[in-house]
């Protein structure tokens, strides 16, 4: 048996409610009411890497610790293994409107022809018949290589850039999705200030929701003004500072940053967890949803997967969130510039105004 047991007004537009898992384990977790008019969980699980392989048994232990809010996307290529955990659910008995679940229209899909046949393929793959949020994955539009899934390159390694991308084009086939009950939300994703506003301005459906980096050296604090002011909840994704993202770059991309954040080993992060007996990753998600955020944070361990979510149970006294606000380092703290898409600086629509300060191995 799982189900709603009660539910609390707290915090403006946030809830509380209470889940009970399995007849035995009572949870507490917040949701938020979008614009759309549909509650999203504050904490998701994100599924960023997470490979095929291990996500069904992921995915498992989410559900079975609480988790309701998923997210994905069609460039993660795990879509398929998280419906097949999703059926399983479903066949022991789960309910699919007690699930939030996101997916996004890859880079390689953005123009308006692509989006319906997108969205058609990850439902599709996801064994569902809508989406609770449906998000352009990207403001920038890549070439679809012709034999498979991935940007087109150049002969020099560059990505194959889609000049003629048209962000209002694609959000007015957004739009579409909702109509024909496909995705009850729309929403962005790595979008800046005024490529929101240019949406907004043309758009019969604002967006409800952007998703973007954001963790305790990457804060967004005008973006989160801008939001608030238009009613667009945040999603902030690498919560705890991706510290599986380095690697990736290497691996896949051959590309490194300079530096790289060590969130769960700061020293000020260490303090506060020591004060109420958490993890440091609980501190800094605790941290953003005090801030207004919803977090997605991505594990395969199980015991980070229940202790990630199990941040309802303290609050952050205004010392603390003070000396957390104050590792913002603004752009100098950004992870994800995706300039290991090779020539994606050169691309209209690039949202990010970073110094070169990265540097790219040769091998």
């Amino acid at each position: 048996m799982m189900g709603l047991l009660n539910t609390t007004f707290t915090l403006g537009l946030c809830r509380s409610f209470t889940l009970l898992i399995n007849c035995q384990r009572r949870i507490t977790m917040q949701i938020v009411q979008l614009s759309s008019g549909y509650d999203m969980p504050v904490v998701g699980l994100g599924t960023w890497q997470a490979k095929s392989e291990e996500i069904e048994n992921v995915i498992t232990t989410a559900l079975n610790t609480g988790y309701r809010h998923f997210d994905t996307a069609f460039n993660y290529n795990n879509e398929e293994a998280i419906g097949r955990s999703l059926k399983k659910w479903f066949d022991q008995g789960g309910n699919r409107k007690d699930l939030f679940i996101t997916t996004k229209l890859p880079n390689f899909g953005n123009r308006p022809s692509d989006v319906e046949k997108f969205i058609n393929l990850s439902l599709q793959r996801l064994g569902l018949d809508y989406v609770d949020l449906y998000l352009v994955h990207m403001p920038f539009s890549f070439i679809q290589d012709q034999n498979s899934f991935a940007p087109a390159t150049n002969t020099d390694g560059t990505i194959t850039l889609d000049l003629k991308s048209d962000p209002v084009a694609v959000w007015k086939e957004m739009e579409h999705q909702v109509k024909k009950g496909l995705t009850r939300s729309i929403g962005l994703s790595n979008f800046n200030e005024s490529q929101i506003q240019n949406i907004i301005n043309n758009s019969e459906i604002k967006p409800s929701n952007i998703q973007v980096e954001l963790h305790a050296y990457m804060q967004q604090q005008s973006l989160k003004q801008f939001c608030q002011m238009h009613e667009i909840y945040i999603t902030g994704y690498s919560p705890i500072g991706s510290p599986a993202a380095k690697q990736h770059f290497q691996t896949k991309y051959n590309y490194t940053l300079q530096t790289f954040p060590d969130l769960l080993g700061h020293s000020v992060v260490k303090k506060i967890a020591k004060n109420h007996n958490k993890t440091t990753a609980q501190i800094l998600l605790r941290h953003a949803i005090q801030g207004g955020i919803t977090v997605i944070p991505k594990s395969s361990n199980p015991d980070r997967i229940k202790s990630n979510i199990d941040i309802f149970d303290f609050t952050l006294t205004n010392d603390e969130m003070g000396q957390l606000n104050n590792l913002d380092q603004g752009e100098d703290g950004r992870i994800f510039d995706f300039l290991f898409f090779n020539g994606v600086a050169n691309h209209p629509h690039y949202p990010f105004n970073v110094q070169m300060k990265k540097s790219v191995i040769s091998t």
